[in-house]
């Protein structure tokens, strides 16, 4: 077994004996010479492996031809570690040409074979690349159970990164099903594996999970979250030199500074800085994002005519790239620009070019947008039959996007409380095992106790003294069960306090949408005659009453019992406001989660936050949310 693993390491090795999948005429040359001056021994398994990688990109025939002969060559030999690199070629060759049955299918000869030699390393790798071939076609349940066996298999080897590498699949996972706090989970332990080593690689592995860190708290609304793992990403970009990925931290940084007016000037100084290294990397996508940055910078400083000149360049250079979403993204903004100049005409142009795109690549939040915007234009225009149409439009699509989300949160709760109820089953087992193990030890000591009838007082003694002992190890392994059975009570309790605060930050959410829809109405007493029954309607199934908080607030006192004494003590005059806020944050609501919850703005939060967490002495660097979590 020492041997095959061995085989399996020198084989990786020698793969990256040219640059990776390359080699010029010359090097090919003398590969096939060496080739052909080799007996058929394992000496040629390096030879074609590295045949393969230079063909695969320029020649995918040859590619298949050395592939297939390296499972020749294999099963001739009888020799497993070249028929697995022979599978594992013939697979990805097949992906290259995205023939993705046929790569899946030698794949698993691949995994067949070194699970039956149990090469976990090998296991891994195979599930891994099936993985990634489920995730190409968005098979969303095959390539999160692939990646939980690499897991699995990883860590058996003492894989460490490899294990990150899956972590990191599986977080892309959810952040494509919008569970964006299991993908936030992953995303943190991999960059925690990866901070412990420092080759190159690690380091690049470090960088992007910092930035998909960054990406997973902007989904949830927490910007100042975002801003820091951006800036730490920023950090390791300038560290390394990396001049696109130092635009990209600086162009993110630049937008999301907008958010404070305190950082205008900052955010101007990042997307300057980023337009002339851009320009000098003569890098046009990248361009094209800065650019967009910049007219979002001047458009919020209601400079008007500098931000659709950059609008304008970042849609020119986004178009002859076909980066559509960016395409749609500065239309809509020139779009809203001009209904705010009053070109109402102008602005339906845009908006009509962006909705036809949109509708093209199923962009959900730039339909709703773009309806939104062809309402309030119409109704400007006083066209209150297309303004009427268009609105219907943005309530279907406003409607469908957050059913998606609430089935998002509600399937995240879901998986996390399965995830957490599957953990306990199986400590509860372990530990029925142990205690058989137990009663089968003291079994077997009492017919040993029993045989030795020469020394009857011994074995009486003994008995009693075993069986004083036994009825101890009864008693807590009865104490242990019933710990189990508080555990599995406080995991229900979670979810249904879980369950609650989404009903009450969906209920606030309602009556915040209704709002905003009768004064629609009085803006626009046509909408009145049609929108007054459905509203009647909701009302009556969402009425909201006082008792909400209460069930909630009975919920969260079962789960944590002890949360309000334990900020009382660290800060005696914290008012109940502050208690509810601590509550929110306890539970990892967002910031707009909880405005929605309080009934006020999400900038009220945000200094609501502040106050609390200068409260309760908290350090500049020390994150709020972490602390309260840790209590």
């Amino acid at each position: 077994m020492k041997k095959l693993a061995t085989l399996f390491l020198l084989l990786f090795m020698n793969s990256f004996c040219f640059s990776q999948y390359d080699a010029s005429p010359k090097q090919i040359d003398s590969l096939i010479n060496i080739l052909n001056n080799t007996p058929e021994t394992t000496e040629r398994t390096p030879v074609l492996t590295n045949l393969w990688r230079a063909y695969i990109q320029r020649d995918s025939d040859k590619a298949f031809g050395y592939a297939q002969q390296l499972i020749d060559l294999g099963k001739k030999l009888n020799d497993v570690p070249t028929t697995y690199t022979g599978y594992q070629r013939m697979a990805i060759a097949y992906s290259y040409t995205d023939d993705l049955e046929n790569s899946n299918k030698y794949y698993r000869k691949g995994l067949k074979l070194s699970t039956e030699h149990k090469e976990h390393s090998c296991i891994a790798a195979m599930h891994l690349n099936l993985s990634l071939n489920h995730a190409i076609i968005n098979r969303h349940d095959s390539t999160l159970y692939h990646a939980t066996k690499a897991e699995k298999h990883f860590l058996i080897a003492h894989d460490t990164t490899g294990y990150a590498g899956a972590l990191e699949k599986k977080a892309i996972v959810y952040n494509d099903l919008g569970q964006f706090k299991l993908a936030l989970e992953n995303n943190l332990k991999a960059m925690r594996i990866y901070e412990q080593y420092s080759d190159d690689r690690a380091i690049r592995s470090t960088i992007s999970a910092m930035n998909a860190i960054g990406y997973n708290y902007l989904k949830m609304k927490d910007t100042l979250m975002a801003i820091n793992y951006y800036e730490k990403a920023l950090n390791k970009y300038k560290e390394r030199d990396d001049k696109l990925g130092v635009i990209f931290g600086l162009t993110q940084l630049g937008v999301l500074n907008l958010s404070n007016k305190a950082h205008y000037n900052t955010s101007k100084t990042m997307l300057l800085e980023a337009k002339d290294l851009a320009i000098s990397m003569k890098s046009p996508g990248r361009l094209s994002m800065v650019y967009y940055g910049l007219g979002l910078y001047y458009k919020k400083g209601k400079i008007y005519k500098e931000a659709n000149k950059y609008f304008n360049q970042s849609l020119k250079i986004s178009d002859s790239l076909q980066e559509t979403a960016r395409v749609t993204n500065n239309q809509i903004q020139m779009a809203e620009i001009a209904f705010i100049e009053n070109n109402y005409n102008k602005s339906i142009r845009l908006s009509e070019k962006a909705l036809a795109l949109a509708k093209q690549k199923n962009l959900l939040e730039t339909q709703l947008n773009t309806y939104n915007l062809l309402f309030k234009n119409y109704e400007k225009l006083n066209q209150t039959n297309k303004a009427f149409s268009y609105h219907k439009l943005y309530k279907k699509i406003n409607d469908s996007i957050y059913n998606i989300e609430n089935g998002q949160k509600l399937s995240e709760l879901q998986t996390i409380y399965e995830t957490e109820k599957k953990e306990a089953e199986i400590a509860f087992q372990q530990k029925e095992i142990e205690t058989l193990n137990q009663k089968i030890e003291i079994g077997n000591l009492k017919k040993g106790l029993y045989a030795g009838g020469m020394f009857t007082f011994l074995a009486v003694s003994s008995l009693l003294y075993f069986g004083f002992k036994q009825r101890i190890k009864k008693n807590k392994i009865e104490r242990k069960k019933q710990e189990e059975i508080y555990k599995q009570e406080i995991a229900f309790k979670k979810k249904e306090l879980a369950s609650q605060t989404l009903h009450l930050v969906q209920k606030n959410t309602f009556i915040q949408e209704l709002k905003e829809n009768l004064e629609k109405i009085k803006k626009s007493p046509e909408l009145f005659k049609v929108e007054f029954r459905r509203l009647v309607m909701l009302l009556k199934k969402e009425s909201a009453e006082d008792k909400d908080w209460e069930i909630f607030k009975s919920y969260f006192t079962e789960v944590h019992n002890n949360f309000d004494n334990k900020l009382k003590a660290i800060y005696a005059d914290i008012t109940e406001k502050e208690i509810r806020l601590a509550s929110f944050l306890r539970m990892n609501l967002s910031t707009k989660e909880i405005a929605s919850m309080l009934n006020v703005l999400p900038e009220s939060v945000l200094k609501s936050k502040y106050r609390l967490k200068k409260k309760l002495n908290l350090n500049k660097e020390t994150d709020l949310g972490s602390f309260l979590n840790g209590l």
